[in-house]
């Protein structure tokens, strides 16, 4: 019993260990992103855009809504595609179609991210002879489709089969069983899967190199070049300028906490509906 004992204290000892392992990395980056950016986060840096290389002052209001812009088109393509073929992978398993595309959602999910800037830039930038927003945003809408594909699947797998045994015995249709019983259930994990998918490509620098490119005025046409947070901090980091490295750090704290607010958006939405299943 004493031997039990020992070997069950060591366990835990050793999982809280890792434990405080995994989260002492992000812990030091938050509390460093604080340090360095906060005392940046000041009124001009949401009102004014960008200024001159070697001046000081300025701002990135069109980093930020640039970066939404962004967010919006990527998430208006990539998740409703991912969580249709999510839906149809969950209840086609044994089909080829299916084993097919599970495949290539796991292949793609693996492509670096600059493979698929290159891609966008082949297929949205140079037909068109310009970069623009909507290369941007099909670029992460990209990297969006696998992800969510795949947690959507995994999710509805959860769903027990004895729920749409029942919704069937009843007369509901296949489409509707899947739509309205099984997705219904799933939802909280397939909110959680989007926000993963949103946050994969939130702060994805490559792509947008090659499609968005970049922008020092304030626009939010999509058919133009246009600034992002990503891109601002990439470029702000590599230069000369002292007040553009401080303007880096202070944008690379607000994308960290832009990601945490979509986070908490969207459990609160579902929360009310769903309760503690979102939990």
């Amino acid at each position: 019993m004493i031997w039990r004992k020992t070997v069950n204290v060591v366990m835990l000892a050793l999982m809280w260990l890792a434990a405080a392992v995994v989260l002492l990395p992000l812990v030091l980056i938050l509390v460093h992103l604080v340090r360095e950016g906060a005392s940046s986060i000041n009124w001009d840096f949401f009102t004014k855009v960008q200024s001159a290389p070697g001046t000081t002052g300025g701002g990135m209001s069109n980093a930020i809504v640039g970066t939404l812009v962004l967010l919006l088109i990527a998430s208006g393509i990539g998740l409703p595609v991912g969580i249709a073929a999510g839906i149809y992978l969950a209840e086609n398993r044994t089909a080829r179609l299916a084993s097919a595309v599970r495949f290539l959602a796991d292949v793609l999910n693996g492509v670096p991210s600059i493979v698929t800037g290159i891609f966008a830039w082949q297929v949205m930038v140079k037909p068109v002879g310009h970069f623009s927003a909507w290369a941007g945003g099909v670029a992460l809408a990209t990297m969006m489709i696998p992800l969510a594909a795949r947690t959507t699947e995994e999710m509805i797998r959860t769903v027990p089969n004895s729920l749409r045994e029942a919704a069937l015995a009843l007369g509901y249709s296949t489409w509707r069983t899947s739509l309205t019983i099984v997705v219904r259930t799933a939802l909280p994990g397939i909110v959680t899967g989007a926000l993963v998918a949103l946050a994969r490509v939130a702060g994805e620098t490559a792509p947008l190199l090659f499609t968005a490119l970049g922008n020092i005025f304030f626009t939010v046409d999509p058919n133009k070049v246009i600034a992002a947070l990503p891109l601002n901090i990439y470029s702000f980091a590599i230069s000369p300028y002292d007040d553009w490295h401080r303007l880096a750090w202070a944008a690379s704290l607000v994308l960290i906490v832009l990601v945490l607010l979509i986070s908490i958006a969207a459990r609160y939405v579902v929360r009310p509906k769903f309760g503690k299943a979102v939990d």
